[in-house]
């Protein structure tokens, strides 16, 4: 099993990447992260998962353990094949996966194209103990960010305004200050409304 290469940056694709290893150039399937991560020098070191299928042997690199350890919980879900999987890492950071998946999030987890509501559903029950465990995540925090979001919706929707509008505004809200309170987040929905 190839577990990393370290080389000299010959193509640089949003999608792969060919490193130069002593004379020997491995093409490397990589996510928009790790295509926005990579030095701007020629010299790289990738992380690597080798699938082997009956029909390819297709390597794929990512610029930290993390993204890759996802990747390969990923790809342990039943439909979830190493490109849906790259997709995923693509529109989403590895730590945005791990919370999503942590905090059950369905429908952020079925944005990603080519991923049904079974699908997402499987992810996360097939995911989040080992999320939980492997990454350490405080299950407290996402189930209290949830909380909240959910409280400032009702009140949102109390003051008449819809549920999926204020949805959008809050989940925005919540990238930028993932810590805010209720009356933090009704706060500034109520200016962004």
């Amino acid at each position: 099993m190839i577990t990393q290469i370290k080389g000299r940056l010959v193509e640089k694709n949003p999608t792969y990447v060919v490193v130069d290893c002593n004379g020997l150039g491995y093409l490397l399937n990589i996510s928009l992260n790790t295509y926005g991560s990579l030095p701007e020098d020629e010299n790289v070191k990738l992380y690597t998962h080798l699938s082997i299928r009956e029909d390819a042997h297709t390597l794929y690199g990512f610029i930290d353990k993390v993204e890759r350890e996802v990747f390969k919980l990923l790809i342990s879900v039943s439909g979830v094949g190493p490109s849906i999987a790259r997709t995923m890492l693509s529109s989403m950071s590895a730590e945005d996966v791990q919370q999503a998946i942590a905090s059950e999030n369905v429908k952020l987890i079925q944005s990603v194209k080519g991923i049904g509501a079974k699908t997402a559903q499987r992810v996360i029950i097939d995911l989040k103990e080992k999320i939980l465990k492997t990454f350490d995540i405080d299950e407290v925090s996402v189930t209290e960010s949830n909380t909240n979001k959910e409280e400032a919706l009702s009140a949102l929707e109390v003051l008449g305004f819809a549920r999926k509008q204020s949805d959008k505004v809050i989940t925005n809200i919540l990238k930028e200050s993932p810590s805010a309170t209720v009356e933090e987040l009704i706060k500034k929905a109520l200016k962004n409304l």
